[in-house]
């Protein structure tokens, strides 16, 4: 049976791949930009970073684009932004529909 590709994103998921729109970060900066970004709602903890990084360089979301001893170094596919930014979209949608729910009639 074939994999399927990734089509929605968890929490954290969604914050490493926007924590590698700008600039290319190892994982301790990527913990760092998460924690800061969302005031440490969202905690990253090796092990989930970890798992998340080897599916999105699996995927083709991500690349390793440094190795210096233990420290590698990632920078986001063009097909890690379009799944990113679909991704906000769908988000956006989910807010709308939140808000138009609770609107009274």
């Amino acid at each position: 049976m074939a994999k399927e590709p990734l089509k929605v994103l968890t929490e954290s998921m969604f914050y490493v791949l926007l924590s590698l729109l700008q600039q290319e970060r190892c994982g301790t900066e990527i913990v760092e930009f998460v924690d800061d970004i969302t005031a440490g709602r969202v905690p990253l903890g090796p092990g989930t970073l970890y798992t998340i990084l080897a599916k999105f360089e699996e995927e083709g979301l991500i690349r390793e684009t440094a190795v210096a001893g233990r420290k590698r170094t990632y920078a986001i596919t063009d097909r890690g932004q379009g799944l990113f930014r679909q991704e906000l979209s769908r988000l956006k949608l989910c807010v709308a529909d939140g808000e138009r729910g609770e609107e009274k009639p």
